[in-house]
């Protein structure tokens, strides 16, 4: 007897998303995560919630027959702009798709009434992700570093103009 993969891990999405949703707060420290732990509360608890409703469309979209690469830009957006400012390696930033390879092997096991081509396709759209948030990520990071760059002329250029160290040049 064959059973669908995807029709398998839909019955198993709250427990997916719960030890997805656990895996990628283990990158954050134990305040942080036990405050984050509260993502019922969009108002309250903000980035928490954005996480939780950001994997559970991601897993959503990894159970359709195509990957939309249009609905999950957006998704993968919102979180690894969370992680894109916070003191993560750019590993520990995307580490959260590739554990989820692991959580759904976890999952759906060995049964050999699961093709292996099935599987595999799961995979590889969890790649296509990861390669997504790679771009995203560096988006990020450069606007980051754009902003202190930015930040840091505005500065300087300010402290020279309290030492009188700058003259307006006039136009002949």
């Amino acid at each position: 007897m064959h059973v669908d993969v995807r029709e398998l891990l839909s019955g198993k999405k709250s427990v997916i998303l719960e030890k997805w949703f656990n895996k990628v707060l283990e990158a954050y420290p134990a305040e942080s995560s036990g405050f984050l732990k509260n993502k019922k509360k969009q108002f309250s608890n903000p980035l928490g919630y954005t996480i939780s409703q950001a994997l559970e469309g991601l897993l959503d979209a990894l159970l359709e027959e195509e990957l939309d690469f249009v609905r999950i830009a957006p998704l993968l957006d919102s979180v690894i702009r969370i992680r894109a400012v916070q003191d993560l390696a750019p590993s520990q930033a995307l580490a959260f798709l590739f554990h989820l390879k692991k959580i759904i092997r976890e999952e759906i096991g060995s049964d050999e009434t699961q093709t292996l081509r099935e599987r595999e396709a799961i995979e590889s759209k969890i790649d296509a992700m990861a390669l997504i948030s790679f771009d995203v990520y560096m988006k990020c990071r450069e606007k980051i570093y754009e902003l202190k760059s930015d930040e840091l002329r505005n500065m300087t250029y300010r402290l020279l103009q309290k030492a009188n160290l700058v003259r307006e040049v006039r136009g002949e």
